[in-house]
C-alpha cells in the first residue's frame, strides 16, 4: 500500500538541515507500516526499536543521552549496527517512543551531534505525552501528524489507480462523463463504509468482504477504549468513553452542534473539557468552530463554545453505530445517513488530511445566530469560500443561496453526488473531488 506521507519521507530524506522525524497519529493510521516500507525501500538497513514490544530498550536511554554512548549500547543489544551510519545509508526507527519519554529527549542530542545518522520516530499517543512533556526537544525535530487514508489513497490501495490520475489531471471545470462519475460515486459509497484505517482498507481490497472489514474496525474502537483505560488518568476514564460512545448520535441530529447535555445529561462543558482535550491530543477527534463572520483568518472570529466534533475515520463512525453494510451496497441511502452527517463527516476527514502538519489546521464552519441557518465549511485560501455538503439528490440550499447574497464570495462550493459543473460564481463539486478542492478552486 502506497502512502502520500512517502513524498514528505523522501523530501525529508534529501534534507541538507535534516532534523530527526516525529510522526504523531492515532493508534491504526499506518505510521509504523510507511516509515518501514520507506526504510526498506530507502536505505539499505532499517534499525527499528519498538519500546512497546521490547520494554528492556527503554532502560537503554536511563543514562546520559550522549548518541556515541546510545548507539554503542544499542548494539551491544543486537539492534543497532554502526556500519554506514554516519554515511546516511541506515534509518535508526524509534516506534511507540511515547513510551521511553527520555528517548524523546535524546533527539535533541542526535540532531546536534549525528546529523548523518538518519532518526524517525513514531508514537501512537504522541500528542497527549508530548502535552505534559517537560523535555521535548522544541526547534530540534521536524513534526508531522499521519492521518487514514484519504479518498484518493483508498482508490489507489484498491486498484483504482487510474481513477485518482484522472481527477488529478484535472484542467477545467467539466462534467465528467457519466460512466467515469457513475463509478467514483460507487467507490464514494465503498469509503463511507470501509474508511481509511489501513487495515480495513487493506482487507476490502483483498476480498471486498464488508463483514471482515466492520470486524476489523470494531476491534480498533474497542483497541482505543482499551487505551482510555490504560493512558488516561482515571478520572477522565468515563468521560472517555461517554464522549467517544456519543459521536454517532451527535452527528445523527439535524443541528450537528455538540451539544454536552447530549452527553449526560446535565452535562457541562467543565465537565468533560479534559476528556475532550485528552481525545483530540490522542488524534480521534476533530472539532469544527463556529463563524459567524467570514473573514481572515478565520480563528480570529470563531466561537470556540460553539463546535462540531467529527471522529479521525467514517468507516468508524459506521462501525461504532452499527451502520449496515447492505445500506452502502442499495441505492444512495448511505449519503444520508445520520440526516447527511455521515457525508459532513467524509468531508471533514479529508479537510483535515490536506497537510501533515504537527497540528491540523481546525475546521470551520458558519452559524448565522439570528436564523440558525449553517454553512457546512468555511475554507481559507486566500480568502473565505463557503463549502456546503448536500447529501440527498436535492442540491439546493437556502442556507448558500442566503451566504453568497450577504458575503458575496467570489466562489461558492457545494459538494454532492452530482457532476462537476460551475455555475457562475457556483461550483458544484462531486463528494469524490474533495481531495482535490483546492485544485479546483485554482482552476476557477
Amino acid at each position: 500500500m502506497k502512502r502520500d506521507f512517502e513524498k514528505l519521507l523522501r523530501a525529508w530524506k534529501l534534507r541538507e538541515d535534516r532534523k530527526p522525524l516525529v510522526v504523531k497519529g492515532a493508534r491504526q493510521t499506518g505510521k509504523t507500516f510507511v516509515i518501514e516500507r520507506f526504510g526498506r525501500t530507502e536505505y539499505e538497513a532499517v534499525h527499528t526499536l519498538n519500546f512497546e514490544a521490547d520494554p528492556r530498550l527503554a532502560t537503554v536511554f536511563d543514562g546520559e543521552l550522549n548518541p556515541d554512548r546510545l548507539l554503542h549500547d544499542l548494539a551491544l543489544l543486537g539492534r543497532f549496527n554502526p556500519a554506514g551510519a554516519r554515511e546516511g545509508r541506515s534509518l535508526l526507527f524509534l516506534d511507540e517512543i511515547q513510551i521511553c519519554p527520555r528517548a524523546l529527549t535524546s533527539l535533541k542530542y542526535f540532531a546536534e551531534q549525528h546529523q548523518n545518522l538518519h532518526v524517525a520516530a513514531a508514537g501512537s499517543l504522541l500528542g497527549v505525552e508530548l502535552s505534559r512533556a517537560t523535555s521535548f526537544p522544541v526547534g530540534k525535530v521536524e513534526l508531522h501528524t499521519l492521518h487514514p487514508l484519504t479518498f484518493f489513497e483508498f482508490l489507489e490501495a484498491t486498484g483504482r489507480a487510474a481513477y485518482r490520475s484522472r481527477l488529478e489531471q484535472l484542467d477545467v471545470i467539466a462534467p465528467l462523463p457519466e460512466g467515469i462519475h457513475a463509478e467514483l460515486l460507487a467507490a464514494v459509497k465503498e469509503y463511507l463504509f470501509v474508511g481509511g484505517m489501513p487495515e480495513a482498507v487493506v482487507a476490502f481490497g483483498n476480498e471486498h468482504d464488508f463483514a471482515a472489514v466492520r470486524q476489523i474496525q470494531q476491534n480498533i474502537a474497542a483497541a482505543y477504549k482499551l487505551d482510555f483505560a490504560k493512558h488516561a488518568p482515571a478520572s477522565i476514564v468515563p468521560r472517555l468513553a461517554m464522549l467517544w460512545d456519543s459521536l454517532a448520535g451527535q452527528l445523527a441530529r439535524e443541528n450537528r452542534r455538540f451539544l454536552f447535555s447530549a452527553v449526560q445529561e446535565g452535562g457541562r462543558a467543565r465537565d468533560f473539557e479534559e476528556a475532550l482535550l485528552w481525545l483530540e491530543q490522542a488524534g480521534l477527534v476533530y472539532q469544527s468552530f463556529a463563524v459567524s463572520t467570514p473573514r481572515l483568518p478565520l480563528a480570529g472570529y470563531c466561537n470556540r463554545r460553539l463546535f462540531k466534533l467529527f471522529p479521525l475515520d467514517c468507516g468508524l463512525l459506521g462501525a461504532i453505530s452499527n451502520l449496515a453494510a447492505e445500506i452502502v451496497i442499495q441505492g444512495n441511502d448511505v449519503f444520508q445517513e445520520f440526516k447527511g452527517g455521515l457525508t459532513e463527516q467524509y468531508v471533514a476527514q479529508q479537510l483535515v488530511a490536506r497537510n501533515h502538519a504537527a497540528t491540523p489546521a481546525p475546521l470551520y464552519y458558519w452559524r448565522n445566530e439570528k436564523t440558525g441557518t449553517e454553512i457546512d465549511f468555511l475554507l481559507e485560501n486566500g480568502s473565505v469560500w463557503p463549502l456546503e455538503v448536500k447529501a440527498g439528490p436535492n442540491a439546493r440550499s437556502k442556507s448558500l443561496t442566503s451566504y453568497r447574497r450577504r458575503f458575496l464570495p467570489r466562489i461558492a462550493l457545494r459538494a454532492t453526488t452530482l457532476n462537476l459543473k460551475a455555475d457562475a460564481d457556483l461550483i458544484n463539486l462531486p463528494l469524490y473531488l474533495v481531495p482535490a478542492i483546492s485544485r479546483i478552486i485554482r482552476l476557477r
